[in-house]
């Protein structure tokens, strides 16, 4: 990656939707080339639909957390999924099999982020029960689709 990749990239950061003609004015490329270094780029996970995926930077700024969620009713449990959308910080929330019905996936920016919404969800009126898990370290983070090419 050279610097006009970083500034192609820095530029999507700011607007993940600028026109290629756009961003080749800010750069000094053709349109054409701009278009065929976006692609490059995803091609090698740099880029992932609209979300820039830059390994190793503000790793640290997140704090993850997976809160397990058992309601009073599975069955009419609906307005729990309606508060849980409400959210921001909620990036996953899948209804599960098992004893805990809901599985939610917290990135907050803090620690004290995260308490505040499990305390949150934990009184919120059909919650039975929490349980909740801080993430340590990521181990394997695949961009959505999770199939890769063969190189």
């Amino acid at each position: 990656m050279d610097a006009i990749d970083e500034k192609i990239i820095a530029e999507l950061t700011r607007n993940a939707r600028i026109s290629h003609a756009e961003l080749a004015s800010r750069v000094p490329l053709s349109r054409n080339a701009v278009r065929q270094r976006i692609e490059r780029l995803e091609r090698q996970g740099l880029i992932a639909g609209y979300t820039i995926v830059r390994a190793g930077e503000d790793a640290d700024d997140v704090v993850s957390a997976l809160v397990l969620v058992y309601r009073q009713d599975r069955m009419r449990g609906g307005d729990v999924l309606a508060a849980l959308k409400l959210i921001p910080e909620v990036v996953i929330c899948e209804i599960l099999s098992g004893d805990f019905d809901i599985m939610v996936r917290l990135e907050a920016t803090s620690l004290e982020r995260v308490r505040d919404i499990w305390e949150d969800i934990a009184q919120m009126p059909g919650v039975r029960d929490t349980v909740t898990a801080l993430s340590l370290s990521r181990v394997v983070s695949r961009p959505r689709g999770g199939q890769g090419r063969a190189a």
